[in-house]
């Protein structure tokens, strides 16, 4: 059996055999929310434009990218039950319409969701190997890279009381 080059590293036929039996390709007509939350980022986007906008548009991009990383982990045989759990109750939060900020708020309203997701993804690190995150990854570029990027700006950027109660939340909910 011969190494080949899969999802962006060298792996040998037969744990490249192993990974597609776990990975489970979504299809986009039953997941609308992802397709509608893509949605709504590029015509904002479109509209808004100018430099702040394509910098904002940038994250909002990775939100949906990060939710179906959420939803393709939770379907991971590698990832913990504890973290499938909380990887739940962070789904839950972003589907439904009560937030810390509310969705109906143009941007702000997306901001504590990806937020939420990558504080949470930092907490699935813990415990799960990082070629799994890679694995599962659909977005563009390297999944740990944009983490860090999202987590950085989130820590430069966000009011530190929100930052607070976004950490808690998730502290609650990841136990």
């Amino acid at each position: 059996m011969t190494d080949k080059i899969y999802e962006g590293r060298e792996v040998p036929e037969e744990e490249r055999k192993r990974i597609d039996e776990r990975v489970i390709e979504l299809e986009p007509e039953k997941f609308k929310f992802y397709e509608d939350l893509r949605r709504k980022a590029k015509n904002w986007n479109k509209e808004k434009g100018g430099k702040i906008g394509g910098k904002v548009g940038e994250y909002l991009f990775l939100l949906p990218d990060f939710f179906m990383l959420l939803l393709r982990l939770m379907v991971d045989k590698r990832v913990s039950t504890k973290r499938k759990l909380m990887i739940g109750g962070i789904v839950a939060y972003v589907m439904l319409p009560i937030d810390i900020i509310p969705d109906f708020i143009p941007v702000l309203g997306q901001i504590d969701d990806l937020v939420l997701i990558v504080l949470g993804l930092n907490m699935v690190l813990n415990d799960t190997e990082e070629y799994i995150l890679a694995d599962n990854w659909s977005g563009e570029g390297d999944v740990l890279h944009q983490i860090q990027k999202v987590t950085a700006a989130a820590e430069r950027f966000l009011d530190r009381n929100l930052l607070q109660r976004i950490k808690r939340w998730l502290g609650k909910n990841s136990k």
